[in-house]
């Protein structure tokens, strides 16, 4: 079995797990969370659901980031107005002071990540990837 590619994204993932380290040292919140703020920072007043497709998250996941951000009071929940039955999310001013500390010029990107930003791949869905069934 050719293991090349699997290898590859083995490293990209340590890559990730080391600049989330990096990240949460310097700003004190995660990937999920720093992206969240990133993603309502862009798209305001989202649901849960639009938020964990966005992210690509499982709703539950999703959920524990909402959670952990509206903990630390930098995103807030409001009754939808077309559906008094959905919460919809968006910012805080401590929300937005926060994601104001993020500065990617201080964050130093693995080169197995740094790679992928110069090349600018094309964008892909996650769940257009098709996994083999292995016999």
């Amino acid at each position: 079995m050719e293991t090349k590619c699997i290898c590859a994204i083995r490293r990209i993932y340590k890559a990730i797990g080391a600049f989330e380290i990096e990240l949460e040292r310097l700003i004190g919140l995660n990937i999920n969370e720093a992206m969240l703020l990133c993603l309502l920072s862009d798209k305001a007043d989202l649901t849960a659901s639009e938020i964990a497709e966005e992210m690509g998250l499982t709703k539950s996941n999703a959920s524990k980031v909402i959670s952990s951000l509206e903990q630390s009071g930098y995103v807030k929940r409001c009754i939808c107005k077309e559906d008094g039955r959905s919460m919809r999310f968006h910012l805080t001013k401590k929300g937005i002071e926060q994601l104001s500390h993020v500065h990617c010029d201080q964050l130093q990107l693995p080169p197995e990540l740094q790679i992928l930003i110069d090349e600018q791949p094309p964008k892909i869905s996650y769940r257009s990837v098709v996994i083999p069934d292995v016999e």
